[in-house]
């Protein structure tokens, strides 16, 4: 019993305190988590994964008991049928595009940190849908760590994304006895190690493809009482339009924001991008590129909604050339300022974490 062998070791003196008291240093973990996405580009996959991801009284902030009627009613029977012909669109050969350049993203990642230190190890989780958190928490574990930074690919915070995963994560962890030591990245929307790979996926896209007349940089839309209410995305994605717009300043293309992706009948953020692209084509606007800062890797939004339905829209309306500027994916810089983003949170875990990757 593991019990009375701690008493034996307390009671018998001839063994050293060193023996008693030591301990070997607990390696460290980096939980890389982003939203989820649905198993299989299927119904019943799709349906399962609406159900978490809805269900979440912080991305839908109305009473869950009138919530839950439509949910039920109205939105599972129907919705996913409709989505299935997106999702096998964007499905890559080895998964959902989200997860694959996630998990991409995450090897890379503790690739890097390994080479500074090799106690650090990084799984990749998501807060719907699989790989879940619990389950990466506990691989953490398993691997002896009892330091983990929850790091989120989540540039700009808002409650509905990032405040969502700190629950759930904290809900995890208050079920265990023993529990690890934890820290969490709030956001890095301005952060070089962001800021700098997005401009230099700009640039290289425009070396090959000439540059537009516009840039509109799309990040996800949020209701607007939820910034009245106090959440700080909507300044959080201005200041990261403000930095990439001093980034690419030399190239004197105008650079713009929009918000995607709207849900139900209230006012959300604005400009709308669909609308914002086809105001632009009937005002004489011939060609524009796009691109999505707020997501790190790209999905059904970027892929389908974006490269598909707001080029049609622009297209249709009198524009001639819309360019979609991929997430930042697998990029190398991006893996490189992920690395330099982490690293600058694990002071005093890591001695000198703030020089290693100078």
């Amino acid at each position: 019993m593991l019990l009375t062998k701690y008493l034996d070791e307390a009671a018998d003196p001839t063994l050293l305190d060193s023996e008693v008291t030591s301990r070997p240093e607990a390696a460290i973990g980096v939980l890389l988590l982003n939203l989820g996405t649905p198993d299989a580009p299927t119904a019943p996959a799709i349906r399962r994964y609406l159900d978490e991801f809805l269900s979440d009284p912080r991305v839908i902030e109305i009473p869950q008991v009138l919530w839950q009627l439509i949910l039920r009613l109205a939105v599972l029977p129907f919705r996913p049928k409709k989505l299935v012909p997106k999702y096998e669109l964007v499905w890559m050969e080895e998964g959902a595009p989200l997860l694959v350049y996630s998990q991409r993203q995450a090897e890379g990642l503790e690739a890097k940190l390994k080479a500074l230190q090799p106690d650090i190890h990084v799984e990749l989780v998501m807060r719907y849908g699989n790989p879940s958190i619990p389950a990466g928490i506990q691989a953490l574990r398993d691997k002896g760590c009892e330091k983990i930074l929850v790091a989120q690919l989540y540039p700009q915070y808002a409650a509905s994304t990032t405040a969502t995963a700190v629950d759930a994560v904290n809900r995890h962890v208050a079920r265990l006895r023993n529990q690890p030591e934890l820290r969490f990245i709030k956001n890095y929307y301005d952060d070089p190690g962001y800021i700098q790979p997005l401009a230099q996926s700009v640039r290289r896209y425009w070396a090959q493809n000439g540059t537009p007349e516009r840039l509109l940089l799309s990040f996800h839309g949020l209701p607007r009482r939820c910034i009245e209410q106090g959440d700080p995305y909507y300044r959080e994605c201005m200041l990261t339009a403000s930095a990439l717009r001093k980034a690419l300043a030399d190239t004197h293309v105008p650079v713009y924001a929009s918000f995607q992706s709207r849900f139900g009948a209230e006012r959300w953020l604005e400009p709308y991008t669909e609308p914002l692209l086809r105001q632009w084509a009937k005002e004489g606007v011939r060609s524009v590129h796009t691109m999505c800062p707020g997501f790190l890797a790209d999905c059904l939004e970027t892929l389908e909604e974006i490269q598909v339905e707001c080029r049609d829209a622009f297209i249709a309306d009198g524009g001639e050339h819309f360019g979609y500027i991929s997430c930042l994916n697998d990029d190398p810089q991006w893996i490189d300022g992920l690395s330099h983003i982490v690293l600058k949170q694990l002071g005093g875990w890591v001695p000198d974490s703030d020089k290693k990757l100078a």
